[in-house]
């Protein structure tokens, strides 16, 4: 639960070469590999999710001190809303040094086993777009089973995402990475199946305060270098559809105490912590007021991988580049899957004169709804949920509400 404040100022980038599938899958072949292998270790990255551990813990324990939770449940609950969610069983750490080295752990073990996928980047603007028309109970209908197609996966994204934070300091995410866990709860005492879900990000993003610069070059110079993904916030998403068949009011209910939790944890942030070095950027940003920017956006993905709005391709690309231009440094055939936006046919709807069907010239993205689905086998009708999904020709521009966000 939650992500470290790390702001940065403003970096430029490189926008003369365009995405290249065989391009983006070497490099996140090769970042994957520089992760693991300067992680491992890490005492900078250790000391940061420490601090990350411990702030979070603080700003929990100050909200359930005013609330009606008994006293004596307040501790063991602050810990489940944070480490249980996130997959850890107790006891619970003493320390939030021991809290950092098992989430440490926790990330090698993902970095180690997960599948590397890239995504193109009009498959990454689909997924931007479903996550802003999302409700935190829309995630909260995740399904392990049947939404996530790839059990433990990095996802290594087109450019970085700049994310406003908690106080408005500025992050980076660069990738996201997942693996299943069971969670493990309190008030009452019970397990659920859950993703484990962490954001990366990028240690040379496109926004770098002085603080940042500073502590990449100390790593450097005492021969602990910073990972190329490093590892920020981690969150528990529980995955057993647990709202799946609930009403829409109970939907609303739940979305509505998710804001209220957070509104309340970001005043705890603002009266606890320094004023942020808040970074600079001329690109878009996403202001993620209830820290839920990576749960809506990871859902969004799975859902539209699995509903087949997005295809899973081979890495290379003919024609791109001879074998003799590859380094040795530079795999020929790595395993990395690329993840394009489906060729669709253009939506289409019937004229009101029953003559020729218009064609539609944009794309939208048509939010999570109830429909009532006939099972034949068994005679019936069921609800199910639907959605997020893009309708559209694949081509055309996307047409975007006020709560659509643009990172150019």
């Amino acid at each position: 639960m939650g992500k470290a404040s790390r702001g940065k100022k403003q970096r430029s980038r490189d926008t003369s070469t365009t995405w290249s599938a065989t391009r983006a899958a070497r490099v996140a072949y090769q970042t994957r590999a520089d992760t693991r292998r300067l992680l491992q270790d890490n005492v900078w990255v250790h000391q940061m999710m420490g601090s990350n551990v411990s702030n979070r813990m603080t700003e929990l324990r100050t909200v359930l001190h005013h609330s009606n939770v008994p006293e004596q449940h307040r501790e063991n609950l602050a810990f489940a809303m944070m480490l249980g969610k996130q997959g850890m069983r107790r006891p619970w750490p003493s320390s939030p040094a021991e809290a950092a080295r098992w989430q440490i752990r926790q990330v090698l073990q993902l970095v180690d086993r997960a599948e590397v996928l890239v995504i193109s980047p009009a498959a990454h603007a689909a997924v931007m777009a479903a996550a802003a028309t999302l409700e935190p109970a829309d995630v909260a209908t995740l399904d392990k089973d049947r939404d996530i197609p790839v059990p433990t996966g990095l996802l290594v994204l087109p450019e970085p995402v700049v994310v406003e934070n908690r106080g408005g300091s500025l992050s980076d995410i660069r990738a996201f990475g997942w693996q299943f866990v069971t969670q493990h709860q309190v008030l009452p005492d019970a397990q659920y199946s859950g993703i484990q879900l962490v954001c990366f990000m990028d240690r040379d993003g496109p926004v770098q305060p002085q603080s940042w610069r500073l502590a990449v070059a100390q790593a450097r110079a005492t021969g602990s270098p910073l990972p190329p993904l490093v590892p920020d916030g981690i969150y528990g998403l529980r995955a057993d559809g647990a709202l799946a068949a609930e009403s829409s009011e109970r939907h609303a209910e739940v979305s509505e105490e998710h804001r209220r939790l957070n509104i309340v944890l970001n005043q705890v942030a603002q009266h606890s912590t320094q004023p942020p070095e808040e970074g600079q950027w001329d690109g878009g940003r996403i202001k993620d007021t209830y820290d839920d920017f990576a749960a809506r956006y990871a859902f969004a993905f799975w859902r539209l991988a699995a509903q087949g709005v997005t295809v899973f391709d081979a890495s290379r690309e003919s024609g791109e580049e001879s074998p003799r231009s590859r380094t040795k440094s530079q795999p020929t055939d790595p395993d990395v899957r690329v993840i394009r936006l489906a060729n669709q046919v253009p939506a289409q709807g019937a004229a009101e004169d029953g003559g020729t069907s218009r064609v539609y010239h944009h794309r939208w993205t048509v939010r999570m709804h109830k429909v009532r689905q006939w099972y034949p086998s068994v005679q019936e009708h069921r609800v199910i949920w639907r959605g997020p999904y893009i309708k559209g020709p694949t081509d055309a521009p996307f047409m975007v509400g006020e709560k659509a966000y643009s990172v150019d």
